[in-house]
């Protein structure tokens, strides 16, 4: 039944519609009809030709996408925007028009040029090459070089051992003494050899304490160049600006990472296992005694173990304070 109404509505919009819509629209039809017609069983192939008349009939009549029943409007729009893409490529060929090619002989030099000098690059080749009255821009030099490997970076760890001697490490850890004061040690360590440069003691870590050890420990002009600390509230203002004025530059550590400070933190750790662990501190003199005589015995100076070793190198420590 509703095929029937279908055909009865088409049948009277056919007598309003104008005869060009109605023939184009039965050209489609009747064109898909002997596609189907000649097709043997399988599936089904559309040559070049069936996709010219199709997209021609969209070109003029974009309205025959509705009759299309064997591939869909989709592709009919892509057919014909690819066939678009063709004939301006077309149009747009080569006709021995736009900028000459450089000569072979000039590539050739170009090439023989960058060889025979390593350390040239294409502005310098440029250069030559003009004064040779070959006219050619920069760019197209540097398009016809040769290829040529790059220099090896070095690895991570040459490249901190290169730069040992320019860092220093500065931490501070806690000693209870017997009527339970707190005692505050200050070490500062260099990278290179992995000694102490300077430690002293306090009960109250001011700023401009720290400050003072910052220029007892580098007199004159051997302040290193970078200062590697954590975020302890101590090293505050006050610090930051005398060590900016001593033209060091601050490292600072990432929150709750000694890992990222290990040789210091290993000096002190040492220090607690080897000796503060093994007393009981009664006043500051006794613990600056003991932690110079700590410092400079042999137990402190012995190399750690392998497996430090293997992680964090060795360490020297000298006496300071």
């Amino acid at each position: 039944m509703i095929t029937i109404v279908s055909a009865v509505v088409s049948a009277l919009c056919f007598r309003f519609r104008r005869r060009a819509s109605l023939e184009l629209e039965l050209v489609a039809l009747r064109h898909q009809l002997a596609v189907l017609r000649r097709q043997r069983p399988g599936r089904l192939r559309i040559f070049a030709t069936d996709r010219l008349l199709w997209m021609w009939l969209y070109r003029i009549w974009p309205r025959a996408l509705n009759a299309m029943v064997l591939v869909k409007p989709a592709t009919v729009i892509q057919w014909h925007r690819k066939g678009f893409r063709l004939y301006w490529r077309w149009r747009s060929r080569s006709r021995s028009v736009g900028r000459p090619k450089v000569s072979s002989e000039t590539r050739d030099l170009i090439r023989q040029m960058s060889m025979a000098n390593p350390l040239w690059g294409a502005p310098r080749i440029h250069g030559e090459l003009l004064k040779l009255g070959i006219e050619v821009s920069q760019a197209t030099v540097g398009r016809y070089l040769p290829w040529r490997p790059k220099v090896p970076s070095p690895t991570w760890r040459t490249f901190l051992q290169n730069h040992m001697t320019d860092i220093v490490a500065v931490d501070m850890f806690v000693v209870a003494t017997a009527t339970f004061r707190l005692f505050y040690a200050l070490i500062l360590l260099g990278h290179d050899r992995r000694r102490i440069i300077h430690f002293n003691v306090t009960q109250n870590p001011t700023q401009a304490w720290l400050s003072r050890q910052m220029t007892e420990a580098f007199p004159w002009d051997t302040a290193p160049r970078y200062l590697l600390r954590d975020r302890d509230a101590a090293f505050g203002q006050g610090f930051r600006d005398r060590v900016h004025a001593m033209g060091v530059k601050e490292v600072v550590t990432a929150p709750r990472c000694p890992w990222q400070n290990p040789y210091v933190e290993r000096i002190i750790g040492s220090i607690r296992r080897e000796c503060l662990d093994h007393i009981i501190i009664f006043n500051e003199r006794q613990l600056r005694r003991v932690l110079s005589d700590a410092v400079g015995t042999p137990i402190a100076r012995r190399p750690p173990h392998r497996s430090q070793r293997a992680r964090f190198g060795h360490w020297a420590p000298t006496s300071g304070g």
